[in-house]
Order: structure tokens, then sequence, then C-alpha cells
């Protein structure tokens, strides 16, 4: 089975076959947000998660707190269902998330779709973990991983893939979050984290699930 690094990697070569031009402008402002830091004030190792509550795809609130009362908890952020590397990234996560609940390690997904846009119906009951909607991208504020949308991005959104964003995420479509994942632990402490500004990469959930391992022999 190919890991995730590789299905990404095949992802992008097709970008770059598609539309060379826009790759090839993301490679540009992705080094450009890399050399100004952006993503420098995510949170850090050891540091206190913020608390939140957020509704899922069925409108109904789930807070972390709740989550760390039945043990650690993995946060990831994703861009929303539109995104096909976000895709990827969700089907790899349960694809190995009986390894992370083995792991007494609950998993959650947060994006700025609202609730009942996030996924289709038959998409949310083939994931069996919790998809939340952060709107207007507050908790991926409070998380350091807000990201502004460069303009040439929007629109190659709006106009060559008839993304309305504005809609998608009731009205924000100039914040997305950047695509991180937290390890936070009963007591509330990140423990692992991935924080990346090139939306394109993500964590390896067999590097999610070592970090759990680790979490849970200490």
């Amino acid at each position: 089975m190919q890991s995730l690094q590789q299905q990404t990697d095949a992802k992008i070569a097709e970008g770059r076959q598609k539309n060379p031009a826009f790759m090839q402008k993301v490679d540009e402002i992705i080094a450009q947000s890399k050399s100004f830091l952006q993503g420098n004030d995510a949170l850090k190792l050891a540091q206190t998660a913020p608390q939140f509550s957020l509704p899922n795809a069925n409108g109904q609130t789930i807070s972390l707190a709740n989550l760390l009362q039945k043990g650690p908890v993995v946060v990831t952020f994703y861009r929303g269902s539109w995104c096909p590397y976000c895709n990827l990234q969700l089907r790899a996560l349960q694809a190995r998330l009986s390894d992370i609940n083995a792991l007494g390690a609950q998993l959650v997904a947060i994006s700025p779709q609202i609730p009942d846009g996030t996924m289709t119906q038959d998409e949310i009951s083939k994931l069996d973990f919790e998809v939340l909607s952060d709107q207007d991208a507050t908790v991926a504020a409070q998380f350091g991983v807000a990201w502004q949308v460069p303009e040439f991005l929007s629109e190659h959104m709006r106009v060559d893939r008839e993304l309305d964003l504005e809609a998608i995420n009731n009205g924000n479509s100039k914040i997305l979050p950047i695509p991180a994942t937290f390890v936070i632990n009963r007591e509330g402490k990140v423990t692992w984290r991935f924080v990346d500004v090139d939306y394109r990469t993500r964590s390896e959930p067999d590097d999610i699930i070592n970090a759990l391992r680790k979490l849970k022999n200490a």
C-alpha cells in the first residue's frame, strides 16, 4: 500500500501535467510562505491546546474537553472536502483509525465548511471519526494555523474549479487552515505536531500512531 506522501506526490505530478503554470505559482507562493515562516505561530510542544466546541456534520456540538475525558485526541485541520489532498488524507486516516483507537485516542478533523456542506451523508457514513465545522476559522487561529488565502488561489478556485468558498464556508472565503495535525494528551498538552504551510504535504498516519505509542508508554 502506498504511503500518504506517495499518493500526494502522484496527485501533485498529475496537477503539474494538467496545469503547469498554476502549479508553478503554487510552488512560488509556498516558498514565499515558508520564507516568512507562516505557520510559525502554531502551537508548540508542551503548550496547552485551546478549548473548543464545534458542530459536527449532524449539527451536534463536540467539545475538546469531553473528548479528553476519554483519552488523548488527535486534532487535524484540513481545507475542505473540495480539496483532493485533504480527501487523500482523510481516507488514509480512516484506514488507520482502528490503530489510533486501539491506543486509546480519538480523532477529529476540522475544516471551515458549514456543517451540512462539509461532506455528503454518504461520505460521512464512511468515516468513523468526527468531522467538525470551524466556519470563521476561529479555532484554526487559536491553534496558530489560520492562513490568508493568496488572491491567485482564490481566483483559481473561483474560475478554474468553480468553487464558491464564500458559500462553502458561510461567508469566509479569505481564511483557510494550514493543514496541521496535533496529538493532545489527556491533560490538554500538545505532545506531537505536524505543521506545513504547503497544503500538498500532510502528516503520515504512521507518524501519528508512533507518537501515540510513545505517549502511551511514557
